[in-house]
């Protein structure tokens, strides 16, 4: 059975996304693509909501993004993408599968299958509702060191106890 993995980058102050929908303020260094790559190679399969996905998109397949960081670039463009969502009708960052309905069947038997690690990356909604059906295996939380103030908070959604079971591996 595979695992489904939901990582996160947040403030201090608990915000994945700073005001008017920042994201400029994490320290992308040497040792965070080091990280980041060792993260990817743990997976086969990355799971997004709509937005994030639509994010991930415009950046990834670019020249900037194979100048920044080839390596991550690479691994980036070539893992499997799954994206779950009622709105999008199609997805140009190949390969890359879309899942409109039943999310949560679906999950769960992509989560039987065998493979590599399922990884989230941010979807923050997404991560909340899968593990409210009992769908997340492990939430890794990176906290960069500034504070924001505002902007959207990682758990806004969740319900007003998240099970602490959630945040550890099963």
């Amino acid at each position: 059975m595979r695992k489904l993995l939901s990582f996160h980058v947040t403030s201090v102050d608990g915000y994945y996304e700073g005001p008017g929908q920042a994201f400029d303020w994490p320290v992308v260094d040497e040792e965070f693509n080091k990280f980041a790559m060792g993260q990817l190679e743990e997976a086969d399969t990355l799971l997004f909501g709509r937005v994030t996905y639509q994010l991930m998109a415009r950046y990834w397949p670019t020249p900037a993004a194979e100048q920044d960081d080839p390596a991550v670039t690479a691994k980036m463009n070539a893992l499997d993408k799954i994206v779950v969502s009622r709105t999008l009708h199609t997805a140009g960052w190949a390969p890359t599968e879309l899942i409109g309905d039943d999310a949560a069947g679906t999950v769960a038997k992509l989560k039987q299958q065998p493979g590599k690690t399922m990884m989230i990356l941010g979807s923050s909604a997404l991560t909340v509702s899968l593990i409210g059906m009992g769908l997340i295996d492990e939430v890794r939380v990176m906290v960069s060191p500034v504070v924001l103030g505002g902007g959207k908070s990682l758990f806004r959604t969740a319900p007003a106890a998240l099970p602490l079971t959630a945040f550890f591996n099963k």
